[in-house]
């Protein structure tokens, strides 16, 4: 950033030619005195266009002798290998999840837009100034800058990433302001990435995924094959055997349950045959109905008739308990059941008040 010529047995003279090239600054400091700036292009010292280092010399008459200054030339282009990022997690407040802590990282660009500035406050004396030595500082300057400006951004953390340029935006002015009482400005600042506590993520990532799942006995079933499915590959045994079992026995009155169902559904009743000559061999016996209610915001059952009419007396099944059997096409009231109805009217109503 900072190159100082080498003063030692060099004496500059009078009407000698200065060059500075283009990104570029010299800066004159006599006897410890910051005097003139110089820009770019060549120029002819002179005490006419060196006012502040002829006041300081004392040259009223335009003495043209050979005179001793310290000569400063600062790099003025734009220095883009300047990285940042929070050591320790910063505690915002979100609109949505409240106070969270998050850890942000990025890159950013300076350039010395006020020689004398750098100078004054950061360079010194040393005849060689790189960015090495202001990269912590200028580091822990931004990080301190950090959560007052993402605060008053207003942006919730799940809108930082998918805005992360806008943030980049609204966080350069405020950085840039910053760091201009030492000489500097900040032409390029960028958020690269904000993440958030481990526990966070996962509780997100388990919000996603009940949201992708939708229908959770799906899910359920889904979930126990892979286990019946990962058992079988690792040889299973002891309690995995075991677990794997009942999760299989489970699975498969679920899915008889489900085949009967369906078949019930898609196949017309069929007609009784006639019983055979003599009458040796009886016809089946008729399947009782299974219900299932809903009942303190569970699913109860399957229950037969006389199950309901236990459940009736008992006074957990009620004629606006919802219920449902195999063939039915939702959960309705039991009280606007038909085959459900003569039940409740066996039912004493409740005693009349003393």
């Amino acid at each position: 950033m900072v190159w100082r010529f080498p003063r030692h047995n060099n004496e500059i003279k009078m009407g000698a030619k200065l060059v500075v090239r283009e990104s570029q600054s010299a800066v004159f400091i006599n006897e410890g005195q910051l005097a003139d700036v110089f820009g770019p292009g060549t120029h002819t010292l002179q005490t006419q266009n060196m006012p502040i280092l002829s006041t300081l010399k004392g040259w009223k008459h335009g003495f043209n002798s050979p005179f001793k200054a310290e000569v400063y030339f600062v790099n003025t282009r734009q220095f883009t290998d300047f990285k940042w990022g929070t050591k320790q997690p910063v505690t915002i407040r979100d609109p949505e999840f409240g106070a969270v802590r998050i850890r942000a990282f990025g890159a950013y660009a300076v350039r010395v837009i006020d020689p004398a500035k750098l100078l004054r406050e950061m360079a010194g004396t040393d005849s060689q100034f790189r960015t090495d030595a202001i990269n912590n500082f200028l580091r822990e300057k931004i990080i301190g800058q950090f959560a007052p400006a993402i605060a008053k951004t207003g942006l919730s953390i799940l809108d930082m990433a998918a805005n992360q340029d806008e943030l980049s935006k609204r966080l350069q002015g405020p950085i840039s302001e910053m760091l201009g009482e030492y000489g500097f400005e900040v032409p390029s600042f960028v958020v690269s990435s904000i993440s958030m506590p481990k526990e966070v993520e996962a509780a997100l990532d388990k919000k996603t995924q009940m949201g992708i799942v939708g229908d959770m006995n799906q899910y359920t079933q889904f979930q126990a094959a892979n286990a019946l499915e990962q058992s079988a590959k690792n040889g299973g045994g002891g309690a995995a055997d075991g677990m794997g079992m009942g999760v299989g026995m489970a699975m498969g009155q679920h899915m008889a349950q489900s085949m009967s169902a369906g078949q019930q559904q898609q196949q017309p009743p069929q007609q009784s045959s006639p019983p055979p000559a003599g009458g040796a061999a009886p016809p089946p016996l008729p399947t009782a109905e299974e219900w299932f209610a809903g009942i303190n915001g569970a699913q109860q059952g399957p229950y037969d008739v006389n199950g309901l009419r236990q459940q009736i007396s008992a006074g957990t099944l009620t004629r606006e308990t919802l219920v449902w059997k195999n063939g039915m096409d939702g959960w309705k009231a039991a009280g606007e059941v038909p085959e459900l109805a003569n039940l409740f009217g066996s039912t004493p109503p409740p005693l009349p008040p003393q």
